[in-house]
């Protein structure tokens, strides 16, 4: 008869339960990634793709801003509201007479008695504006790009132009592409991480993975910090 004091053997349950709960988050991790990288596939085309032509401006076949249509017109305006006092506000003022949209460029700074001039732009879509407010008119020059054009603008569009403070998002379409953006760049994050854990999980690919990320980090390292000794 053994005694009180005897150390008793350890349960079994703990083991089990903490072996269902590595089941079950490898199940999810399987899934989040699988599902994920479906979600992710056409953002990840689009911008391999976009890539690679912005990578070869040579190359003629894609060329859209020579191949760009082009109209000019006038518009009659009337000066915004005296409560609107920013650009911004008049702008979008003068933006609404014309029944234009888009992410507001600013180019030129603006001075008395000058025409109030601006781009107004969109993937395809590009509006150079002239408003004389004095006169009651607006000069307008719109251009559009084709497929191509559209498509590697979506590359590089945010709305945002380093150290300009007037140049921020205005449109709120830009803001929806540019989180999707975030969003997408969230997503191959944790398609990494998984993609190491699943290949952790496969003993008899652990050295030719290795070998894959240690290629890749270093190429990727002479990019990043080589070549600040080259």
């Amino acid at each position: 008869m053994s005694s009180p004091t005897e150390t008793q053997p350890p349960s079994p349950g703990a083991p089990r339960d903490r072996a269902s709960l590595l089941a079950v988050c490898e199940r999810w991790n399987r899934k989040l990634h699988f599902y994920s990288g479906l979600f992710l596939i056409v953002f990840l085309w689009l911008f391999a793709f976009t890539g690679l032509l912005l990578n070869h401006p040579t190359w003629t076949f894609h060329e859209s801003w020579q191949n760009r249509h082009e109209t000019k017109y006038q518009l009659p305006i009337v000066p915004p509201a005296a409560g609107l006092t920013s650009d911004l506000d008049q702008a979008h003022d003068l933006m609404r007479q014309m029944h234009i949209e888009g992410e507001i460029l600013w180019t030129t700074i603006r001075s008395d008695g000058a025409p109030f001039v601006f781009q107004v732009r969109t993937p395809r879509h590009f509006y150079f504006i002239s408003a004389d407010i004095a006169h009651g008119h607006a000069d307008i020059r719109h251009a559009t790009v084709n497929a191509w054009g559209i498509a590697k603008i979506l590359h590089t569009f945010t709305g945002n132009i380093a150290n300009d403070p007037r140049n921020r998002r205005d449109w709120r379409l830009t803001a929806v592409w540019a989180y999707s953006m975030d969003f997408v760049a969230a997503g191959l994050i944790f398609m990494v991480f998984s993609s190491i854990y699943l290949w952790l999980k496969q003993p008899r690919k652990l050295l030719p993975g290795a070998f894959c990320l240690v290629l890749g980090s270093l190429l990727c390292g002479l990019f990043c910090f080589g070549l600040r000794w080259l």
